[in-house]
């Protein structure tokens, strides 16, 4: 009886002593940089462009060295949102124009969806880009509770219009609605100042938060105006030579080198900016007390458009390729994860991961293993959990690049083997494009990252390892073409031509084809390509539907698909006075 009595009383009191006990699930920021190149950031090498915030980040956690993700923003942003590889979701082929009625499809369940069910609130600052046509494939209708940000590819830093196709709107939203009153302010500071305000608001007793930051940088904009940036910016970049001898005006293809000058300054202050907002949110995060208790990711969703590509200045240097190539330098992207959860930090991750790979990670941190057993039929991403906090070899022994059957191009790697078949552009961006920056480590401003705003959080956490650390990082981090080597040919592909073999572990440059004297390792990839593509749905791409016009819809981008469709004159003014005033009122399903 007394044995009883000792259960009934003191057995609750032990279970709630561990559930008060218990870590609670860690706050998960994500921030994904668009269009930055593998050499836009210090901590690969690059002395050019003051990232200190982003670097900080990077040394006091881990560096993904051997991080890929898709050649091009939709396929990637589907991919992080599903955990599958684009050829399973009809992703694949290009990027989803503003006109176009598709979207990531509805019976997919994705990364916020997971997380709420795990007991988070989900927030989304910035770029979507995953489908408008219908409100039901908006951010607000797919697990996110607020969206400050735009739903298309790109827009104007400043007046928020975007331009496709010959068609132009303005494309900014708070939540569902037009942010016209935002006309004016700078995108990247907007979605800091969102990021900002959702920490702020988060009452952590309720649960923990995800908070997705899609930046729109350093992604160009319109053609008439591709890389705007506040003109204080610009000139903390005095020190790089001859943007005070002329100013970039107008739409004007001048590839001398004053002109590349004036536009890699621009790109370079974009970065700079996007930096700062790195640091403004990490220090709101420890204001509110959640940074110890938090997980922080930063990527780029693709390889970085070098040399004028999308008239843009990004450096993948040295790596071969630019954006939406299979080469490394398309795919391979500047990425770390940081947090105090780690339990072998300071150092420089050499596991292979995949952006497919983020949705099972993020689930198995915030729910252990049991979260893991919920997950889709199909998920292609493997959670590397386990490897990253323990140090231990990664489960994920293949990456699929891509594979666009429209397009001729494929790419698969196995192991330290990576095959890349066919092309895109017809070769015309398969080659090695810089700048390569200031690479001399006595270059780099390493006063900058214990002054910048995470940089002081990290200090104050006692997180940040000593500039001697800092450097046997960042020297492991960098890479460095081979040069010359005894074997292999230069890889000259053509869409659907033969294909090439390359060893990334000795030849991360692409400089040496390898598919002659490794026949059966050039087999056994084409075995796996082939299988991968049994298994691939077909692309989900439409011709752009003539409802999208902004012009029917007072000069904005919109959900088209759910209104009726009445003629073919613009509608200007407030669009309820045009449904106040027809009889046909019907929302398209």
């Amino acid at each position: 009886m007394q044995f009883f009595l000792l259960l009934v009383f003191i057995l609750p009191q032990i279970i709630w002593g561990e559930v008060e006990n218990a870590s609670p699930k860690p706050n998960i920021i994500f921030i994904l940089a668009d269009d930055l190149g593998f050499n836009d950031v210090g901590f690969h090498g690059s002395a050019q462009i003051p990232t200190p915030n982003i670097d900080a980040l990077a040394y006091s956690g881990i560096i993904l060295n051997r991080y890929y993700v898709a050649p091009i923003c939709t396929p990637s942003r589907s991919a992080l949102m599903t955990g599958k590889y684009p050829i399973h979701t009809g992703m694949q082929h290009t990027v989803l124009y503003a006109a176009e009625p598709r979207g990531l499809p509805l019976e997919e369940k994705i990364l916020p969806q997971y997380l709420n069910d795990l007991g988070y609130t989900s927030h989304i600052a910035g770029k979507w880009h995953l489908g408008h046509w219908k409100l039901k494939y908006t951010p607000l209708y797919r697990g996110f509770s607020s969206h400050v940000g735009f739903w298309s590819g790109h827009h104007d830093y400043n007046d928020h219009t975007a331009v496709e196709h010959e068609l132009w709107g303005l494309d900014m939203r708070n939540g569902t609605d037009v942010a016209y009153d935002l006309h004016g302010q700078y995108t990247t500071d907007v979605i800091t100042e969102h990021s900002v305000r959702v920490i702020a608001n988060h009452n952590t007793t309720k649960g923990p938060l995800f908070l997705y930051v899609a930046h729109a940088a350093c992604h160009s904009s319109n053609p008439y105006n591709p890389l705007p940036v506040p003109d204080n910016d610009v000139m903390n970049l005095g020190h790089i030579p001859h943007y005070k001898r002329r100013k970039f005006a107008g739409f004007t293809i001048i590839l001398d080198f004053e002109f590349i000058n004036i536009q890699n300054i621009l790109f370079l202050a974009m970065v700079a900016k996007m930096d700062e907002s790195v640091g403004l949110i990490v220090d709101q995060l420890r204001n509110s007390n959640m940074l110890e208790n938090s997980i922080i990711i930063f990527s780029s969703d693709n390889g970085g458009p070098a040399q004028g590509f999308n008239l843009n200045f990004a450096s993948n240097y040295p790596l071969k390729g630019v954006k939406n190539t299979l080469w490394e330098g398309g795919v391979r992207a500047a990425g770390l994860i940081w947090s105090p959860l780690l339990k072998k930090s300071q150092r420089v991750a050499n596991q292979t991961m995949h952006i497919t790979d983020w949705l099972p990670t993020l689930l198995e941190a915030a729910g252990g293993a049991p979260a893991l057993a919920n997950l889709s039929q199909g998920i292609d991403g493997q959670s590397i959990w386990q490897a990253l906090t323990n140090d231990e070899a990664s489960p994920r022994l293949k990456v699929l690049h891509n594979i666009d059957d429209i397009w001729g191009s494929a790419g698969v790697s196995v192991g330290d083997w990576k095959l890349v078949k066919g092309t895109n552009y017809n070769g015309r961006w398969d080659g090695w494009y810089g700048p390569a920056g200031d690479r001399d480590p006595h270059l780099y401003d390493w006063p900058l990252i214990p002054k910048s705003r995470a940089g002081k959080a990290l200090e104050g956490l006692k997180m940040l390892p000593c500039r001697a650390d800092q450097q046997r990082l960042r020297a492991a981090a960098t890479v460095f073409c081979q040069g010359q080597s005894s074997q292999g040919s230069s890889c000259k592909a053509t869409a659907f031509s033969a294909p090439c073999l390359f060893n990334i572990r000795d030849d991360p440059c692409e400089q040496f084809n390898l598919a002659e004297q490794y026949p059966k390792v050039l087999s056994a990839l084409m075995e796996e390509l082939m299988y991968q593509n049994s298994t691939a749905v077909p692309p989900s791409n439409k011709p752009g539907d003539p409802r999208a016009d902004p012009r029917y819809w007072n000069f904005t981008w919109t959900n088209f698909g759910d209104y009726g469709f009445y003629d073919y004159e613009p509608v200007l003014g407030d669009l309820s006075v045009l449904y106040e005033n027809t009889s046909e009122k019907t929302v398209l399903e």
